[in-house]
């Protein structure tokens, strides 16, 4: 691996962090969490057309830029460090890639265009707010989490040449102004049970009902409005199945097919929002430094004291380590491109030594804003509510390590080894 960024990455980080400086700050961004979309339309155009954040990971074949992993998570860093409000994680790391990887050819040409180029936003929608399971993240994704039963979760039923979907989910990232939903499904009944990825298409500004027959969406009261969250209600909604084309019968990818793009997106996934936390994290260090050194008690500024220098010493030291994690599982994932998968457990390890130092830097920083970081209103609880809520909605941070260990093989290395120990050793 070589540690050092190129030129191109350098410029897209420095690139981004300048607009995102001018154009993305706290009085910015909470005024785009209370408009109906939830994010600065404008913006989110002007990075698309400027930057070509959408496309970024996307082949040029599709209109994109080219680049992968490593760009989208650099992306990810800077758009984490403004708390930026945008459907960038929804449709770049999450939706994109599944098209890409499952759908037709006709599928792929009709949407990823329109996506690299900002003129479509994506989702995906899975029930039960298990988004960290299908992606593989906390547990093995082959499971019901779908909805395997007679009742829960999404059912899809075929009806002619085209099928329909019955269900709900909730937390959906950014479901309320998509104008494609990716959803995740149960079908096949009891016999043949399986999860299916299907297209639903809404209309652009659909609002609440969508757009399209049956289809309610509401946007969720978070406690981070940064990250806009929806419940998706489907009744008897059509819906195109992912990557039927050439498949006999209609029956769209093989459920291990499924599974595994599933997994291999979180891999993507998992370094990207690590990549954010991180950023996240490092800019509430900045803002609660600088605090510091101009806050004065007896005397004397507050960051002369020992005390508190070793405390902003250790978070910086926890930053730069959830940095280089979160580099390595995007790196992992894009070399991964050529071989059946990244290395094992790299990116739920990185997310979670994210997820923990972002915590942990937006405690620490609200502690050492004194009163005044104590109110709901200050700048340092919006990185609160990010560390809260990113936990809630893709760990715990101790099931991302658990699956880490488990897809490394850590447990079955040890079981094996005890297994093979001599009873002398044993007891020795």
């Amino acid at each position: 691996m070589d540690a050092a960024f190129t030129e191109e990455q350098d410029e897209i980080r420095r690139t981004l962090r300048d607009l995102l400086h001018k154009r993305c700050g706290p009085d910015g961004v909470k005024a785009a969490v209370r408009t109906p979309q939830g994010h600065d339309g404008e913006l989110w155009r002007l990075l698309a057309r400027e930057l070509g954040l959408p496309g970024l990971a996307l082949p040029e074949g599709y209109g994109g830029v080219g680049c992968g992993p490593t760009e989208l998570a650099l992306a990810c860093e800077e758009t984490g460090r403004a708390l930026l409000p945008s459907p960038l994680i929804a449709t770049a790391a999450l939706a994109a890639p599944l098209i890409l990887a499952l759908g037709s050819e006709r599928q792929r040409t009709a949407l990823l265009p329109a996506i690299a180029a900002g003129e479509l936003t994506a989702a995906l929608a899975v029930p039960g707010g298990q988004l960290a399971t299908a992606l593989a993240l906390t547990g093995p994704n082959d499971g019901d989490w779908a909805g395997g039963g007679r009742a829960g979760g999404i059912q899809a039923r075929q009806q002619g040449s085209g099928w329909r979907l019955y269900g709900e989910a909730g937390q959906v990232l950014d479901g309320h102004t998509a104008e494609v939903l990716l959803v995740a499904a149960h079908t096949g009944g009891f016999a043949r049970s399986r999860t299916q990825l299907f297209l639903v298409r809404t209309a652009a500004g659909g609002g609440e009902r969508g757009g399209a027959p049956g289809l309610l969406r509401t946007r969720q009261t978070a406690m981070d409005e940064t990250r806009p969250v929806a419940r998706i209600e489907l009744r008897e909604v059509e819906a195109e199945l992912l990557g039927d084309d050439g498949d006999e019968g209609g029956g769209g990818a093989g459920a291990a097919r499924v599974t595994g793009a599933l997994a291999a997106t979180g891999a993507t996934a998992a370094a990207a929002f690590a990549a954010e936390a991180v950023g996240a994290a490092d800019a509430a260090l900045a803002r609660t430094v600088a605090h510091v050194r101009a806050r004065e008690q007896f005397g004397r500024p507050i960051g002369s004291f020992q005390a508190v220098q070793h405390r902003l010493a250790d978070l910086y030291v926890a930053v730069q380590a959830a940095r280089s994690a979160a580099y390595y599982a995007a790196w992992s994932a894009g070399s991964g491109a050529g071989r059946d998968a990244a290395e094992p457990g790299v990116g739920a390890l990185a997310l979670a030594q994210a997820l923990e130092t972002l915590r942990a830097v937006a405690a620490e920083a609200v502690q050492l804003h004194g009163g005044i970081g104590f109110t709901w209103e200050h700048d340092a609880h919006l990185y609160f509510k990010r560390a809260a809520c990113d936990e809630l909605l893709l760990g715990p941070v101790h099931r991302l390590r658990a699956r880490a260990a488990e897809e490394a093989g850590l447990f079955a290395a040890a079981g094996n080894a005890a297994a093979g120990a001599s009873p002398a050793a044993v007891g020795a």
